[in-house]
């Protein structure tokens, strides 16, 4: 068996990142202020999140650039490359920026250094296009292989921050998968406070339950985003309707559907159809 080399994992432990983490995260959460901009970096309107994409293109457009200089290819399109790399690695920045501000501090942990990498590439490339236009070639595709190391280190982290960190996904995808089709019994409803969150629990999983008179909306309980207990948060109204919003981070759901109203989570929460038998006996299953 191969070893496994725990770089990552000394960055998640590194304590020593913490003060600048939490002034620039700050920062970000002070400019970047919670509405459509910031729901539209953080990918609410497509339910995808929108870093990922827009960095794969960037590193897309570079890679074809080093290969073009490498290639001895024409140096006006790899020139046309690395401009729409950074053309992309604007909005690329401020949506990981945003993504990173409203994460567990571990996950800030590799994402600040994830974020020196990626900005040292920008700035790489920016060079190497201002030495290409000014006609130094060979010194702009050396820029350019240096900018493309650290646009590979900091894909690498972004990977350990997905894949190995659960950055980005959606953390209540087994819920369904965890629920047998048909109705279940829940509680009865007079053990449920009027108009006050409560968590109950069905099986493996846990669900957020708010009583409203004679009947209750059901939403797993775990926030999509990264886990928070929804049934400590608090209600609110958006366009008219009833929605909990997450005391982690601050993501709201809609409690009809589970629709997401505000980031940072992309994905919406799995919701559950209710009834109310005769015995006052509440019943749930999952939407059809």
């Amino acid at each position: 068996m191969l070893p496994q080399i725990d770089l990552t994992g000394r960055l998640e432990r590194a304590t020593v990142m913490d003060r600048p983490i939490a002034a620039v995260a700050k920062a970000v959460r002070k400019v970047i202020k919670p509405g459509r901009t910031r729901d539209f970096l953080h990918g609410v309107p497509t339910g995808k999140p929108l870093h990922p994409p827009l960095t794969t293109f960037s590193i897309g457009c570079w890679i074809a650039a080093s290969i073009l200089d490498a290639t001895g290819g024409d140096s006006r399109a790899a020139r046309t490359l690395v401009s729409a790399g950074l053309a992309g690695a604007v909005p690329s920045i401020a949506a990981g920026l945003t993504d990173w501000s409203s994460l567990h501090r571990e996950q800030q942990r590799v994402g600040f250094v994830h974020a020196i990498a990626n900005l040292s590439a920008t700035t790489l490339y920016a060079g190497s296009l201002a030495l290409r236009l000014a006609g130094h070639e060979r010194q702009g595709r050396m820029l350019s292989m240096a900018g493309l190391g650290a646009a590979g280190l900091g894909g690498f982290l972004g990977g350990h921050m997905a894949y190995r960190q659960a950055a980005g996904a959606n953390h209540a995808e087994s819920v369904i998968h965890l629920m047998p089709l048909g109705w279940h019994n829940l509680c009865e409803l007079k053990d449920l406070p009027d108009g006050r969150p409560v968590a109950r629990r069905l099986g493996y999983i846990e669900l957020f339950v708010l009583r409203t008179g004679d009947g209750a909306s059901v939403l797993a309980d775990r926030c999509s985003h990264l886990a928070g207990p929804l049934h400590q948060g608090r209600l609110v109204s958006e366009d008219g309707e009833v929605c909990v919003v997450c005391p982690w981070h601050g993501s709201t759901f809609r409690l009809s559907d589970g629709s997401v109203m505000h980031g940072p989570a992309t994905a919406p929460q799995p919701a559950f159809e209710t009834r109310v038998r005769r015995d006052g006996m509440v019943q749930v299953r999952p939407f059809q």
